[in-house]
């Protein structure tokens, strides 16, 4: 048995099928893997890692199969699962994660050919563990693997109390005790015991509070969309390929991007902090469903046309469109009176912070400050985008600031 210190969850104990996985390459690699990508460029003690998230998951892990009374070989895949499901990413964590789905039709958890060979498939062999069956629970699949990956999983448990702990804000605050304690399966569903709707209520706000103020903050949404160009255009012309770059860590990515004459410019940016600038700040409701719903090449021939309206070069010019508001967490499952009803169903706080979640949506097309005003002129045109009406009566006004949706 090991006994690891961890600033979060205090002492973690490794035993078993984990403790042999721990010092595989395959986990020492995140060790070099930024839990939050380029969140530490708002948050400068951001700087924690896939692997002690690895091993927060782990230890909730065992706790959870602990109160679900799981033992044996199923206990250790759970286990080997938890400690195994983030193995899969790419440098920067989820950064570059469409990026690299694009080439290899691959997300960080289809781990498949990642766990069959190498030491952590000898590791899992040798505890009389399928790596195939592992590989499953990581991705979420059967009865166990809800508990790895699903609504209620550990995994969200674990990152949102340590996102907001190195971070320093203080909205991810989960009473995960008692979470782990209230679970149950009731016909093959992991579900919260009756009288904890509040319970799985803290889940759903924490991550709401979270993601304007931490993960999708418009700095950490510029310098990702950044470093997301940096690596296309690495892709593209370097002999770099999609596959070896998933495997990469954060220095070896780096270093690729500075040694590289296509990517230089967009490295020293992000190792200089000279970020881009936002041009257009757009609600959703601002922007027609069309360019919401564009691919990867659309949004290029976006960029492509911006950039040939306002004169520059296509280099300087990133949009940035999210997926359309999205709540997995309202799906999570709590008994009421004896039947088991999604979240979204029972509780009220759903459709507020829906709404919320539909206010804080926002598009964004950056380029180097200096070019702000004239990017931000094309995008409107080229986009459609419903704010001309407030530009044109500041340009005539002569006001040389603008709203705060248009312009940073």
């Amino acid at each position: 048995m090991k006994v690891i210190k961890d600033s979060v969850h205090d002492h973690i104990r490794v035993d078993g099928v984990a403790r042999d996985l721990l010092d595989t390459p395959e986990v020492q690699r995140l060790r070099r893997i930024n839990q939050l990508g380029t969140v530490s460029f708002v948050y400068p003690s951001a700087n924690h890692t896939r692997f002690e998230h690895s091993l927060g998951v782990y230890h909730l892990a065992c706790k959870a199969l602990e109160n679900l009374d799981i033992d044996g070989q199923q206990a250790d895949r759970v286990q080997a699962a938890a400690l195994l499901h983030d193995v899969g990413h790419g440098p920067f964590s989820h950064n570059l994660e469409s990026l690299t789905y694009r080439e290899t039709g691959r997300y960080h958890d289809d781990v498949h050919d990642l766990l069959a060979d190498g030491a952590v498939g000898d590791v899992l062999r040798a505890h009389d563990l399928e790596p195939e069956r592992v590989a499953g629970l990581i991705a979420g699949e059967g009865r166990f693997g809800q508990v790895v990956s699903g609504e209620l999983d550990v995994d969200r448990m674990d990152y949102l109390v340590r996102d907001a702990h190195h971070t320093g804000v203080p909205y991810g605050t989960i009473d995960h005790e008692r979470l782990l304690r209230e679970l149950a399966f009731v016909d093959g569903e992991l579900v919260l015991a009756e009288g904890n709707v509040q319970a799985a209520e803290s889940l759903l706000v924490a991550r709401a509070l979270m993601n304007p103020t931490v993960y999708s903050h418009s700095v950490a949404r510029i310098s990702k969309a950044m470093l997301r160009r940096a690596a296309e255009r690495l892709l593209e012309q370097t002999e770099t390929d999609a596959g070896t770059l998933q495997r990469m860590d954060d220095a070896d990515l780096l270093v690729a991007l500075r040694s590289s004459e296509p990517t230089s410019e967009f490295s020293r940016r992000l190792d200089e902090r000279d970020l881009f600038k936002r041009a257009v700040w757009a609600e959703i409701d601002d922007v027609p469903g069309g360019v919401i719903e564009s691919d990867h090449e659309e949004v290029r021939a976006f960029e492509r046309e911006i950039a040939d309206v306002a004169d520059i070069d296509p280099k300087h010019v990133i949009i940035d469109v999210p997926r359309r508001p999205s709540m997995t967490e309202s799906t999570t499952r709590v008994m009421v009176n004896g039947e088991v009803r999604p979240l979204g169903q029972q509780s009220p706080l759903v459709a507020a912070l829906r709404a919320a979640q539909y206010s804080q949506w926002r598009l964004g097309v950056y380029c180097p400050d200096e070019m702000r005003e004239p990017v931000g002129h094309a995008a409107v045109d080229v986009l459609g985008l419903d704010i001309d009406g407030a530009l044109v009566s500041e340009v005539r006004d002569g006001v040389d600031t603008t709203l705060d949706r248009f312009m940073e």
